[in-house]
């Protein structure tokens, strides 16, 4: 029968919903039915449709909140395909559980830990229940290893501080990928920017 909840899971960057398109499409050509679910609360793409930061990109149906999820699967429905698994409520893992009892097969994506480093929403509990996990990384942004682990995220291009809002929806200008020695956290997000300024007064002496 294969895999029933495979989950792909790694930092901004690293692939995870051209991963999933890859494999939606395979779907599509073995004649399998495909429902892809995402957020409504993602508003990177500007329709009802998930893209990947090469172009790929497909119809999606976007839906305010887990329970949601449950309305619009239909019994014909073979594969549900979510994507960014994070940003949903609590609720998600109880409608991932009612999804494998029906038989459905569930691939979804999503941020495993926050800016901070922290394990992200529900998905220490979707990583438990998953059969098959995949862990991507991406290039790191500074200085171009290829194991960032981790999502850096940055105000007015400085590193953001722990008491940055959790949720922050944006792109390459505000999130990018980070290897551990080049991920930063202050304290502050204005103690980030003293640091910077005393970096480079150090640099000049």
């Amino acid at each position: 029968m294969g895999y029933r909840f495979e989950l792909i899971t790694g930092p901004m960057s690293c692939g995870k919903t051209e991963e999933l398109l890859r494999r939606i499409r395979r779907l599509i050509i073995a004649k399998k039915k495909v429902k892809v679910i995402s957020p409504s609360i993602d508003t990177r793409a500007k329709g009802d449709y998930i893209e990947s930061r090469n172009g790929l990109w497909l119809d999606t149906v976007k839906v305010k909140n887990a329970m949601e999820i449950l309305d619009v699967v239909e019994k014909a429905d073979d594969i549900i395909a979510i994507d960014e698994l994070q940003f949903f409520d609590e609720k998600i893992v109880e409608v991932v559980k009612v999804l494998l009892s029906k038989g459905k097969r569930i691939i979804g994506t999503g941020l495993e830990l926050d800016f901070k480093g922290e394990p992200f929403g529900s998905m220490p509990q979707l990583l438990a229940y998953a059969d098959k996990v995949d862990k991507l990384t991406a290039i790191c942004m500074k200085c171009g290893s290829e194991y960032a682990v981790r999502t850096q995220r940055l105000i007015d291009g400085k590193p953001a501080g722990k008491d940055s809002p959790l949720i922050m929806i944006g792109a390459d200008e505000t999130y990018e990928a980070r290897c551990l020695d080049c991920w930063e956290l202050p304290e502050t997000t204005s103690q980030a920017e003293k640091n910077i300024a005393f970096m480079s007064v150090s640099k000049k002496r």
